[in-house]
């Protein structure tokens, strides 16, 4: 897992939806984050009065499975019963837009897919995503600065976000040094 590099970084617990095989060093504190992050949103969904369905739940739980993107037909064949037949599509998505409304998962826009967010982020906060195009790894992060440079540019044009992501495409570090 690698930190990014700058003076704004946030993120002492910055997490890296690493790439399988890669770097299995981190998987013991994924799968901590992860069952912390089930953890949170057990409790907010109590303490919103919200019901966090099985159908919710094992979504959430089989995003924090995966390391990278999960779009909604590959989440349905992951949670439908074994032998059994497949969760019907609308029923994953609407799971998916409470999932996401809460907070508890980002879609990433440029792959149509879905990640679990090990964060917590309120709902004011910048996120950025760095997709690595090669391994499809994906980092997660947020800073004041980049907040600050994202506010700046909606007042500048008068506009209200309701949603504030970044996402940024390339290659990681990793990819990057293999290639080297």
């Amino acid at each position: 897992m690698t930190k990014m590099q700058s003076d704004a970084h946030m993120h002492d617990d910055h997490v890296h939806h690493t790439h399988d095989g890669h770097d299995c060093r981190h998987a013991e504190d994924h799968r901590r984050h992860a069952a912390e992050a089930l953890a949170r949103a057990e409790r907010i969904c109590r303490e919103r009065g919200l019901r966090l369905t099985p159908i919710r739940r094992q979504a959430l739980e089989a995003l924090h499975a995966d390391h990278r993107p999960v779009g909604a037909y590959d989440l349905a064949d992951r949670i439908s019963p074994a032998g059994g037949r497949r969760l019907a599509p609308i029923s994953i998505y609407r799971a998916l837009d409470f999932l996401v409304e809460q907070g508890f998962v980002h879609r990433l826009s440029s792959k149509n897919a879905y990640i679990a967010c090990l964060h917590g982020h309120g709902a004011n906060e910048v996120v950025a995503f760095l997709i690595c195009e090669s391994c499809g790894g994906v980092d997660e992060d947020s800073s004041p600065a980049m907040k600050k440079a994202v506010a700046a540019i909606a007042e500048n044009r008068q506009f209200s976000p309701s949603h504030q992501m970044v996402e940024i495409v390339g290659r990681c570090e990793h990819c990057r040094n293999a290639g080297s």
